[in-house]
C-alpha cells in the first residue's frame, strides 16, 4: 500500500497498544515511523531498474527478519522514551506494525516476499489497489477523533477505525472471490485454470474490477463492475484480445531480466518489439496500453542482444482516466480511454 496508508495503520496500532501507557501523540508517532520502515528499501540501489522493481518488498517485508529486528527496535524505543518497564508493550507494538505492514502489502498485486529466507515466493492476493481511500479514511478519522476527544472513552474511535478498515479488507477479498466466480463462468475463461485468470481492483476502489485472461498465444483484458448486474442485466463481460509474439518468446527465453519479470508477474506479462528494442511489460499494474512497469531488455542484432534494462512506463491521462473509472464503476458499458 501507499506510504500514507502504512504510516496511518502504524499510528493506529501504536495508539491501540500504547496510548494507555504513553502519551497518545508518542504512541501514534512511533507507530507511524515504524510503519514506514519496511518501505525504506526503495532507497537502496539494487543494480538496475528491473532489480529495483522485483527486489522491493523483500527482506524488509519478510516476517522472519521483521521478528529479529523487532527486539532491538523495541529496546531502543524503550530507552529513548525512558520507559524500559514497558519493553513488552513496545515490542508488541513494533511486531504488530511490521507484520501488518507486510500483510497489507500482500493484499495488493505487486508481490511481497513474506517467507524469506525460506521461500522467495512473491505473495500478492490482489484484493486491494495500492491506494484505496476507503481503507485509509477509517483509520485516519479514528486517529483524529481519538486525538481531539477528551473523554475517557476516546480510544474507542481508534479501535473503530481499525475494525472498519479490517472489515473493508475482508469485503475486498469477498468481492474479488465473487467476481472471479463470474469470470470463470464466461466462455472466454471456460478452458482456463484459475492460475491463468487474474482479477484485480481498478484504481482507488473495489467496485470495478480488471480481468486478465492468459491464453497460450495471447492475453485478454476485460472489466466487471459489481453494479453491472443491475445496470445491464444479462450483459456479458466484454474482453479484448491481444496476440503474443511466439518468436519473441523463444528469442528471450534465456534472458535474465525477462525471466525475472516472468517469475515476478506469475506469467502475466507481454513482450513487444518496436523495430529497435524488445520490451517486456508486467500486465498486472496498469491497463492497455498504459503500464507502470515496462522495460526495454534487448535491441536488434544478430542474434538479439541483451541490454541493461531501461524503464519506459506510460501513464493514462489522469482526467479522462478518472472520468471513465467513475462511469464504468457505476455500470456504464464504456470502452477504456486509449
Amino acid at each position: 500500500m501507499d506510504s500514507i496508508t502504512q504510516a496511518t495503520l502504524g499510528a493506529a496500532i501504536g495508539v491501540a497498544v500504547l496510548a494507555r501507557q504513553r502519551p497518545l501523540w508518542q504512541a501514534a508517532l512511533t507507530g507511524a515511523v515504524i510503519g514506514t520502515l519496511p518501505d525504506l528499501d526503495v532507497f537502496i540501489d539494487k543494480g538496475d531498474v528491473v532489480n529495483d522493481m522485483v527486489l522491493h518488498r523483500a527482506e524488509t517485508h519478510a516476517f522472519f527478519w521483521q521478528l529479529l529486528a523487532s527486539f532491538p527496535i523495541a529496546y531502543l524505543l524503550s530507552l529513548a522514551t525512558r520507559s524500559s518497564g514497558l519493553f513488552k508493550h513496545w515490542w508488541l507494538m513494533t511486531i504488530l506494525v511490521l507484520f501488518t505492514h507486510s500483510m497489507l502489502d500482500a493484499l495488493t498485486i505487486y508481490g511481497t516476499r513474506l517467507a524469506l529466507p525460506f521461500s522467495d515466493h512473491p505473495f500478492g492476493l490482489g484484493s486491494l489497489f495500492i491506494i484505496d481511500p476507503l481503507y485509509t479514511l477509517p483509520l485516519l478519522v479514528g486517529l483524529m477523533l481519538s486525538a481531539v476527544k477528551t473523554n475517557t472513552n476516546r480510544l474507542r474511535w481508534n479501535h473503530l477505525g481499525l475494525i472498519l478498515s479490517t472489515v473493508y479488507a475482508g469485503w475486498a477479498i469477498g468481492a474479488q472471490t465473487y467476481v472471479t466466480q463470474q469470470v470463470m463462468n464466461t466462455p472466454e475463461a471456460g478452458e482456463l485454470t484459475e492460475s491463468q485468470v487474474l482479477v484485480i481492483p481498478s484504481p482507488f476502489n473495489t467496485v470495478l474490477w480488471r480481468i486478465i485472461l492468459r491464453h497460450e498465444d495471447s492475453y485478454s483484458e476485460g472489466f466487471y463492475s459489481l453494479l453491472d448486474p443491475i445496470t445491464r442485466p444479462g450483459g456479458s463481460i466484454r474482453f479484448t484480445r491481444y496476440k503474443q509474439d511466439a518468436e519473441l518468446e523463444a528469442a528471450t527465453k534465456d534472458f535474465e531480466k525477462a525471466n525475472q519479470i516472468r517469475y515476478f508477474s506469475k506469467g502475466f506479462y507481454s513482450l513487444s518489439d518496436d523495430g529497435r528494442y524488445v520490451s517486456i511489460t508486467d500486465l498486472r499494474m496498469g491497463q492497455e496500453p498504459y503500464y507502470v512497469f515496462s522495460f526495454r531488455i534487448a535491441e536488434h542484432a544478430s542474434p538479439l542482444n541483451q541490454i541493461k534494462p531501461q524503464q519506459i512506463s506510460t501513464r493514462m491521462p489522469f482526467g479522462p482516466a478518472l472520468n471513465w473509472l467513475k462511469q464504468r464503476a457505476l455500470g456504464e458499458d464504456l470502452m477504456p480511454p486509449e
